[in-house]
């Protein structure tokens, strides 16, 4: 995970409760986290549990699995990242200071 780690989220979009929170300051315009992400297929997405179909999200057509950390990004209207969803990144929209929870507007995932 490197510069970011999971703990308890302050935000609680998840089910779980997790959250992914800054490691590390990272200055406006870094790259604050790399997806990993892994297409599915349709048969794919269908016999994951319901549990996993939570961290699913499509973009252009194709369903993706987000793995960890990236699946905790929480959404937030006053996000300190903006997703690059081409490049498959988080990026810092400002600084973000260490212990940070980092969040994004999710309203953007599914193009």
């Amino acid at each position: 995970m490197g510069n970011v780690v999971i703990r308890k989220s302050n935000i609680k979009q998840f089910s779980n409760g997790k959250g992914i929170f800054a490691d590390k300051d990272f200055q406006k315009g870094e790259v604050v986290i790399q997806y990993n992400l892994k297409p599915l297929t349709e048969e794919e997405y269908e016999k994951l549990p319901e549990s996993e179909k939570e961290f699913t999200h499509t973009h252009w057509g194709q369903v993706y699995l987000y793995p960890e950390p990236e699946r905790y990004v929480n959404h937030s209207d006053d996000p300190n990242t903006y997703q690059d969803l081409e490049k498959q990144q988080d990026i810092a929209l400002r600084d973000v200071k260490a212990g940070e929870e980092i969040s994004t507007d999710a309203s953007k995932d599914n193009i």
